[in-house]
């Protein structure tokens, strides 16, 4: 690559066809490199390495003037990756890295726009565009596989991160301020409210109680290492000069680690990046490694308050861990085989760690801080439960001991390590389609904490080692002594406390009062300075309105044209095997064969519907009459790279009425090893024992395990199961998704629990009913298609095993009926206004909105429109004006659903008000080509990222849309005009009967709801719900 830069600059003739040779050689050729010890424009090579395993070539370099530490890796592959990352251990709790990160992407000296990061987004062909904040380093990350894409976002995130505007405005909006809740209304001293993008954020991130029990964790485990996101109860103590003191200190090249990604050219990105950052001086990086706490005059116990779980029963509401020191992280083989044995002893049901933790009753689930952490210096193992008894918690560490005295053997049988190895095995041959973000997210944590990142690629190195080691006696077995049977731990506890939102609100507003007189003390008078902050928060809101679209022509951008007018077909046929439809897809697997199967329902009752995804956990927990479920488990890994059983609700492309349900079911393995995939994938299916003993306890330790962290789940993806819970009031398809996998699921899970602990003879009926889909669940008949994706040469071998299989289901229609059944269950039917009053900080919204399927020509059009609002009205009015995290309008891909969503919003009234004007900005808007193109490039991000090979003609097998219909939907968006964009604001948006939308609110229920003229359902999720 050297070289090749040296043919631009005129080279003696002699060497071009060395060098012509050389253009044509693969990436991951070492020839095609400079030799450690020489320089490439403005770096130094330290190291190389090939790693055939990988197919790949990593290259580290060390930039000559500043110092700056460089990782590429080479390989072909076409979605290039770039990320910039810095030290930022974190000095207090005020999450100062967290902020900085996004005030960091507010402006450039270069790029002086309005939030040139969003502003980014619709210009670009990027798969991945972010950046993240991690406990003791801040990473900007994106991958493309435009070139001229990644130049633009190269030029983009390196002036963003080195040479940031850091306006004070920007840390108002983005950090914390106060401010009137109507920034146009009169401020008064009690409407003068806390707002901030990340200040919302957190509060939301601090309601997830999953979440506050590992931060909470971490803070006594490294107490020097502060919560680098922050803490709400802290933020309002950072100060802007504070934010841009950091800044200068830590985002410099000195500081920084780059990593690159792909079949890019070396030579040019770092050319650029030389010329880049030479214009600094060589400073001082931070190469603080933070230290956990010794455990040496351990045990140590800690006890930390934490909210209460509605969903878990009043006696089942501590959280509790035990957590030891492990290896240094450096010690990468070492790492390696402590991480291969904490999976044996806590991955599946018939681990040992989990049958007698878990299954025995002592907690319902695994602590979110579980398993071998080795990000750190030094790793640290932990082992903890939710769902526990109070009088449970002082003997945690002797069960944990106890158990892995008695049965850590049998954890350590050959084939359970070697299912291991061969999940290995597979890994490096399963053609995925985000390896190189992968590679970045697994390599930053150890390189910041003094891994060298070479010899964590050295994949088959480590795995010959830890053969090696396995060749001792019993060497697992005294890994386990080694770390985990003394005393020298951390027991890290968190009890329910019942008023601990009541609690946070009490200081929050403590914390108001404070800071309120303070600024009074500081003004001509009180009266000033409630005006003065009404000032403040109606100059921001004029600056975002007015900072909208300057200096926009300053950014970079792809256009339309660089899209392809023509999709990349991936060719696939139909062969009928009985009646049975098979669709193949013949392509380079590397050796595996990729089996997917949908089998229809029809007609099913909304009583069974509910219970069908516990009968497809069931299928791996509860094993058959000769294999327990742990033998089962063992032959999975050793066979397969995984079998998944889940349910599905497909829309209709045609039609808004229709939709199709039923189960799918997954698997791959190696070539060699498809045999024994499908009689897996057949026991699990037809010999799964439900009449086995134990296996009502079985049953309810899932469904405890199910309710357990419900609600946490709820935090994390609030708006997604605000606009499943919208659907379910306007289609058949949204009724049935949200029976299967939203709000009205864990309705009836809490139901059916809370039946079973007052009178555990109530699971009885749910077997016959789990029973019941067991008869219906699979037949060899037109309601079963497969789709199959292998090599050319294993599809004879693959046809005949599949005849075989078949063969073996039961055949024919199957028929159902039970008039037994209710079909009066929760969810049936819903209000087209509902508000979920749960324990949450910040709320989440979901809108929908009735309009047309797939095959419409109106649907192009309304995909546009959603990518305007989220861009041009929902990004400003909600996230910059209302303070929430994110908003989002969408055309669903498939479905006739038009949805509007905020996502950890303060002000879920105001957010949705705004929606209620989107339609009319909408029409009334003048929409420039720009903003249309702009519309489009951000549409086929998604159409065009590239796809893992396991997911080809998937759209096709699961929907019913060709090739030849996806070539027509593209050709319609590209030519979507602003009239159309307009038309169907008017038509969908605006003019749509109310009968036809829904809205759905999730968080506490404030004072506006009752006063709403508007009447809402106001629900309740909880373990005893009322009727």
């Amino acid at each position: 690559m050297l070289k090749h830069g040296a043919i631009r600059q005129g080279i003696p003739r002699c060497a071009r066809s060395y060098l012509s040779r050389r253009l044509y050689a693969s990436v991951t050729d070492l020839e095609a490199y400079p030799k450690p010890g020489e320089r490439i424009h403005g770096f130094t090579l330290r190291e190389i390495k090939h790693v055939p395993e990988l197919h790949l070539t990593a290259l580290r370099l060390e930039h000559d003037k500043t110092g700056a530490e460089y990782l590429h890796v080479a390989r072909d592959d076409k979605n290039n990756v770039f990320a910039i990352n810095f030290k930022t251990n974190p000095t207090d709790r005020t999450g100062l890295p967290h902020i900085l990160e996004h005030v960091t992407l507010c402006g450039s000296e270069k790029y002086p726009v309005r939030d040139p990061f969003f502003k980014m987004m619709p210009r670009s062909l990027a798969n991945f565009m972010n950046a993240f904040t991690s406990s003791d380093y801040t990473s900007y990350p994106f991958a493309t596989t435009n070139l001229q894409d990644y130049r633009n976002l190269s030029s983009v995130y390196m002036d963003a991160t080195l040479h940031p505007l850091l306006k004070r405005s920007d840390f108002l909006q983005e950090g914390w301020r106060l401010g009137p809740e109507d920034p146009r209304g009169p401020p008064t001293e009690d409407n003068i409210k806390f707002k901030g993008v990340v200040y919302n954020e957190m509060k939301g991130q601090m309601s997830d109680a999953s979440y506050l029990f590992y931060i909470r964790f971490r803070e006594h485990l490294i107490p020097s290492l502060h919560n680098s996101g922050g803490d709400p109860e802290f933020m309002t103590q950072l100060t802007h000069d504070r934010l841009v003191d950091f800044s200068r200190k830590n985002y410099h090249p000195s500081n920084a680690k780059i990593f690159s990604y792909g079949s890019l050219s070396l030579a040019e990105q770092l050319q650029y990046v030389d010329k880049t950052i030479s214009k600094f001086e060589k400073g001082t990086p931070d190469l603080e490694i933070k230290m956990p706490i010794s455990f040496s005059h351990g045990p140590l116990s800690f006890e930390v308050p934490g909210p209460v779980d509605t969903m878990q029963p009043s006696d089942r509401q501590f959280k509790s861990s035990v957590s030891w020191m492990g290896c240094l992280s450096s010690d990468i083989v070492e790492t390696f085989c402590v991480s291969i044995m904490m999976s044996l002893l806590m991955n599946g049901y018939g681990s040992p760690l989990y049958q007698g933790l878990i299954e025995s009753g002592l907690g319902t689930n695994f602590s979110p801080n579980s398993g071998y952490d080795g990000s750190t210096r030094v790793g640290v193992f932990s082992i903890g439960l939710d769902g526990m008894k109070a009088d449970d918690i002082v003997g945690l560490k002797q069960s944990i001991q106890g158990i892995l005295r008695d049965k850590a053997h049998e954890a350590f049988q050959p084939n359970k390590i070697e299912g291991y190895m061969h999940q290995l095995e597979l890994s490096l041959k399963h053609k995925t389609a985000n390896f190189g973000m992968g590679l970045l997210e697994k390599t930053l944590p150890g390189w910041f904490n003094g891994v060298n990142p070479m010899d964590a690629l050295a994949w088959n190195e480590i795995i010959d080692a830890f053969k090696q080691q396995m060749k001792e006696e019993n060497y697992l077995e005294r890994l386990v002594r080694k770390y985990l049977l003394n005393d020298n731990c951390m027991q890290f506890t968190m009890s329910p406390s019942e008023s601990y939102g009541v609690t946070l609100d009490i200081r929050e507003e403590e914390r108001r009062k404070t800071i309120l007189d303070t600024i009074k003390k500081t003004a001509s008078s009180p009266e000033a300075a409630i005006a003065e902050l009404g000032q403040q928060e109606l100059q921001l809101v004029e600056e975002q309105e007015r900072a909208q679209d300057k200096n926009l022509d300053t950014l970079p951008s792809l256009s339309v044209s660089d899209i392809a007018r023509e999709k990349e077909r991936k060719p696939r046929y139909h062969l009928k095997i009985g009646d049975v439809d098979c669709m193949w897809r013949e392509t380079e697997t590397n050796g595996i064969t990729y089996f997917q199967a949908k089998y229809l329902f029809k007609n099913l009752p909304n009583e069974l519907r509910l219970l069908v995804p516990l009968f497809a956990d069931s299928l791996l927990r509860l094993g058959t009459e000769t294999m327990s479920v742990g033998d089962l488990e063992a032959e999975i890994l050793l066979k397969t790279g995984g079998i998944t059983v889940s349910s599905f609700a497909a829309p209709d492309p045609w039609s808004l009425d229709k939709c199709k349900e039923g189960l799918l079911i997954d698997g791959y393995a190696l070539d060699r090893n498809v045999p024994a995939m499908f009689d897996l994938i057949r026991t699990l299916l037809l010999d799964v024992d439900f009449t086995r003993p134990g296996a009502v306890a079985a049953i309810r330790e899932l469904l405890e395990s199910k309710a357990s962290g419900a609600l946490d789940a709820v935090a994390e993806s609030g708006h997604h199961f605000a606009i499943t819970s919208a659907s379910a009031a306007l289609t058949e398809r949204g009724r049935i998704q949200d029976q299967l996998s939203g709000l009205s699921q864990m309705e009836s899970t809490a139901r059916i629990l809370d039946a079973a602990r007052r009178d555990p003879q109530t699971l009885e009926h749910v077997i016959q009913a789990l029973r019941t889909i067991q008869s219906i669940a699979v037949a060899n008949s037109a309601d079963l298609s497969v789709r199959v994706v292998c090599e050319p040469g294993s599809v004879k071998n693959n046809r005949d095993l599949i005849e075989r299989f078949l063969a073996q289901l039961p055949q024919g229609q199957v028929s159902f009926r039970n008039p037994a059944l209710s079909d009066t269950v929760p969810g049936s039917s819903f209000s087209r206004r509902t508000f979920f009053d749960l324990p949450f900080q910040v709320s989440y919204t979901g809108t929908c909105l009735q309009t047309v399927p797939y095959h419409s020509p109106d649907k192009a059009p309304l995909t546009v429109l959603g990518q305007l609002l989220v861009h041009n009205f929902l990004h400003p009015e909600v996230r910059e004006k209302g303070g929430a995290y994110g908003a989002s309008a969408s055309a669903s891909p498939i479905s006739g659903l038009f949805t509007l969503s905020s996502y950890r919003d303060p002000n879920p009234r105001t957010s949705l008000s705004v929606f209620k004007r989107a339609g009319l900005y909408a029409r009334d808007k003048d929409w420039s080509s720009r903003e249309l193109e702009e519309s489009k490039l951000s549409i086929f991000q998604g159409i065009d990222a590239p796809r893992s090979v396991s997911s080809e003609a998937s759209k096709e097998f699961m929907y019913g849309i060709t090739e030849d219909m996806d070539q027509e939907m593209r050709k319609r968006l590209l030519g979507v005009t602003k009239e159309a964009v307009q038309a169907v604001a008017q038509k969908y948006l605006v003019e749509l009967s109310s009968d036809l939308m829904s809205v759905c609110v999730l968080g506490e229920k404030k004072d506006w709801v009752e006063r709403d003229p508007d009447r809402w359902q106001v629900k309740t999720l909880k373990m005893s719900v009322e009727g």
